[in-house]
């Protein structure tokens, strides 16, 4: 297959999910300017070796794969940077324990409080909970695009769910004092 004949294909299946593997980097990166990077950073890889990319696979599960690939490199490069920069001093910061003022909750800020919920998810069910309830992906392509079983897959899901219950209902008693 020619230059030209990969640009095509290319742009045809893969430049249409740019949305979904921003998403999924915003999720995964918690920052909006490093998500647009890890976003280039993953299309470049994936024009890089579109030409592994076989007839019959789901192009979206291979791109959101290799988002997430090119985040958790990012993630663990920035995580070893972190632990060899020295701390001069550590800052401790003393929570305001006082409850805060009632406040009728609109359905925008409803969205705001299960996305801050979503964002304290560890990032494995994080993940999971992303690519299923709001990329709607399937089991399989979720398995497909984190190179676990679909059991495993299940699994984070189940325990992402009941943690993001749990962070809910936690914050609505705290809404309630």
């Amino acid at each position: 297959m020619n230059g030209e004949n990969i640009r095509a294909r290319f742009e045809i299946l893969i430049l249409p999910l740019m949305n979904e593997a921003y998403n999924l980097a915003r999720w995964l990166m918690r920052n909006p300017e490093d998500a647009e990077d890890m976003v280039q950073e993953s299309y470049l890889r994936a024009y890089k070796f579109f030409g592994s990319f076989h007839e019959g696979t789901n192009p979206r599960a291979w791109l959101l794969r290799i988002v997430r690939n090119t985040c958790y490199t990012a993630l663990a490069k920035s995580e070893r940077t972190r632990r060899e920069l020295p701390l001069e001093e550590e800052a401790h910061e003393i929570p305001d324990a006082s409850p805060l003022p009632p406040v009728t909750l609109s359905k925008e800020a409803t969205v705001e409080v299960v996305r801050a919920a979503i964002a304290e998810l560890d990032t494995q069910f994080r993940e999971a909970i992303v690519l299923r309830e709001l990329e709607g992906l399937s089991y399989k392509e979720i398995s497909e695009v984190t190179g676990t079983p679909i059991g495993t897959v299940m699994s984070r899901l189940s325990r992402g769910r009941n943690q993001l219950a749990l962070l809910l209902s936690d914050r609505k008693k705290a809404d309630q004092l």
